[in-house]
């Protein structure tokens, strides 16, 4: 007798892919279910600063919009298309386009005074310069 391994959330794995495909089968059918622009983003640190890279392709830098509040980060803007859709067909579609808005919580206590951000080649950089520790000293308290 042959055992055969049970895996049920095998057949899932590719389930995306295979949607996709069936949705890129049917161009005018598939630009209208294309999810939004949704920039990656990499948050990390050391031990002075933390450092958040965002790929933001495609974007003018009139079009993004950071802010902080409360030390929530929050990277915003746009993605327009550039291209005339009068009188062509399209055999593909698959860039994104749109608003999108991201918000982090940044941990621990920052410097909102001297955040540097640079955007170049599409990428935008962040760094935001930890506040040092209040070093606690020993005291002797009297009781009277």
């Amino acid at each position: 007798m042959t055992l055969i391994k049970y895996e049920p959330f095998k057949e899932l794995e590719n389930f995306d892919d295979k949607i996709q495909s069936l949705l890129n089968s049917f161009p005018e059918f598939n630009s209208e279910y294309e999810e939004s622009f949704n920039p990656k983003i990499d948050i990390s640190e050391d031990e002075k600063n933390i450092y958040v890279d965002s790929e933001l392709p495609g974007i003018k830098k009139n079009d993004i919009k950071i802010s902080l509040n409360d030390n929530i980060l929050t990277i915003s803007g746009e993605k327009k298309s550039e291209r005339n859709e009068n009188n062509i067909s399209f055999f593909r579609t698959e860039r994104t386009y749109g608003s999108f808005s991201r918000s982090f919580t940044i941990p621990g206590e920052i410097n909102p005074d001297t955040i540097d951000a640079k955007f170049e080649d599409g990428i935008l950089k962040m760094v935001i310069e930890k506040l040092k520790e209040k070093k606690v000293t020993g005291k002797l308290i009297n009781i009277k």
